[in-house]
C-alpha cells in the first residue's frame, strides 16, 4: 500500500519584460508567481500540484504523512477544515490527484468518469487594446481554429473610461469576425484587487450593459454584480436573454450549493486550485447538471492549473467551453506555463489530455530552480 513520505512547497517567480498589464488590475505586472506542491510516496512517485500560496499549511503535514494518498475523500475533508482557518491550500488536492493517477496507472480524466480525453477551449484575452487591435486579436484566435473568445471589460483602473469604451472594442471584433466566434465578456465587477475601493456597477448599469450585449449576440455576462449580490444576479439572468456567469473566487462550496439551488446563475466557474480542489467541485458537477446550470471552471492561474480543471472538465463534466488564458505577446504559454518542461498546445481549439497517468504534467526543474523564491 502506498503512504506518504513528504510535501514540499516551493514558491517560483518569472519577470516579465514586457510587463502584463491585466485588465483587472491596471498596474503593470512585473512578474508571475507559482506555487508548487509536490506529494512522494514510499515507492518514489511524485504528485505535482500548483494554484494558491498554501499559507498555514506548514505545520499541518503531519496529518497526511503516512496516509495512502488515494484517501482523497479523507484528504479533502482535511483540506477543507485546514482552508476554514487559514488559506486556500487546495493545490495539495491536484498533487494527490496527480500521485493517485500515477500510481493506478491511469489519467485523472479517466479515474473521474472517462467522459472524453479533450476538452473545447475558449480564447481568454487578459489585455485591454484599442478597437482595432481587439479586432485582430480575435481574427487570431480564428485562424488558430479556436471557437470562441473572452472578451475582458475594465475595472476601474483598468484603463478605458467606462463601459461604453468597452462596448465599442466588443463590436469592433463583433463585425470583424461575425458568427465565427462565439464572444464571452468578462464584466470586472464581482470583485476588486485590495488597493481598488471603486464601487461595482449598480443593477441598473447591469442591466444597461446587458441590452447592448444582446445586441451583440454575446454568449455569456461573466461577474456583471458584485459576488455576493446572488439576489441581483438572479434578477439580471431574468431580464435578459444573456447567460449570467461568476463564481471564480468564491472560497466556499456551499456557496456554490446556495448558487445553484436559488439558480442565480446561469453558469458557474469555480477553480479547482482556488476552492475544492477536484475532489470538492466534482460535487458541483453534478449538483449543477441536475439544477439546469451550466459547469464550465476558471483557469487563470498556470498551465497545471488549467490541466487539473481540463481533467474534471474531461472525465466528469460536460462543459461547452474551458477557460485557456492566451493572449499573446503579453500572456504568451511559455510564460503562462513557465514551470513546465513545454507550455501547453491546442489542437485547433481542443486540448487533448492523451493517457499519461495522473494529470499529465511535466516540470521544468532547471528553470524552477532558477526562478525558486522560496
Amino acid at each position: 500500500m502506498s503512504r506518504i513520505v513528504s510535501i514540499e512547497i516551493t514558491h517560483h517567480r518569472l519577470p516579465l519584460d514586457p510587463p502584463f498589464k491585466a485588465s483587472w488590475d491596471g498596474r503593470p505586472r512585473r512578474h508571475f508567481d507559482a506555487t508548487i506542491v509536490r506529494v512522494k510516496d514510499d515507492e518514489g512517485r511524485e504528485g505535482i500540484g500548483s494554484g494558491d500560496l498554501m499559507k498555514g499549511f506548514e505545520g499541518h503535514e503531519d496529518l497526511f504523512i503516512g496516509q495512502d494518498p488515494r484517501h482523497l475523500e479523507r484528504h479533502y475533508e482535511v483540506l477543507s477544515h485546514i482552508n476554514f482557518h487559514y488559506g486556500r491550500c487546495w493545490p495539495l488536492d491536484l498533487a494527490l490527484w496527480d500521485l493517485s493517477g500515477k500510481i493506478n496507472g491511469e489519467p485523472v480524466w479517466r479515474m473521474l468518469g472517462g467522459r472524453s480525453d479533450k476538452v473545447r477551449l475558449y480564447a481568454s484575452s487578459g489585455v485591454l487594446r484599442d478597437p482595432q487591435a481587439m479586432a485582430d486579436q480575435a481574427e487570431r484566435y480564428v485562424e488558430e481554429g479556436f471557437p470562441a473568445m473572452k472578451v475582458r471589460f475594465s475595472s476601474s483602473a483598468g484603463g478605458r473610461s467606462s463601459w461604453r469604451d468597452d462596448i465599442k472594442a466588443l463590436g469592433a471584433i463583433r463585425a470583424r469576425v461575425g458568427d465565427r466566434l462565439e464572444l464571452m465578456v468578462d464584466c470586472n465587477q464581482g470583485w476588486r484587487m485590495p488597493w481598488d475601493t471603486t464601487l461595482p456597477w449598480t443593477f441598473k448599469d447591469a442591466l444597461a450593459v446587458a441590452k447592448e450585449l444582446e445586441r451583440l449576440d454575446i454568449y455569456w455576462m461573466e461577474e456583471p454584480l458584485f459576488r455576493s449580490d446572488r439576489k441581483g444576479m438572479r434578477a439580471l439572468k431574468e431580464a435578459t436573454s444573456v447567460r449570467i456567469a461568476g463564481g471564480e473566487m468564491t472560497r466556499e462550496l456551499s456557496e456554490f450549493r446556495d448558487i445553484i439551488e436559488e439558480r442565480a446563475f446561469d453558469v458557474i466557474q469555480p477553480d479547482v486550485a482556488l476552492v475544492g480542489g477536484i475532489t470538492g467541485c466534482r460535487r458541483l458537477v453534478y449538483q449543477a447538471r441536475e439544477a439546469g446550470v451550466t459547469f464550465t471552471p476558471h483557469s487563470w492561474t498556470n498551465g497545471i492549473g488549467v490541466l487539473a480543471n481540463a481533467h474534471l472538465t474531461a472525465g466528469v463534466g460536460d462543459a461547452p467551453f474551458l477557460e485557456y488564458p492566451y493572449d499573446n505577446p503579453e500572456w504568451s504559454g511559455a510564460r503562462r506555463d513557465y514551470p513546465m518542461a513545454s507550455p501547453l498546445k491546442h489542437s485547433h481549439g481542443w486540448l487533448e489530455l492523451g493517457d499519461a497517468p495522473g494529470l499529465g504534467i511535466v516540470l521544468e526543474e532547471d528553470r524552477l530552480a532558477s526562478t525558486r523564491i522560496a
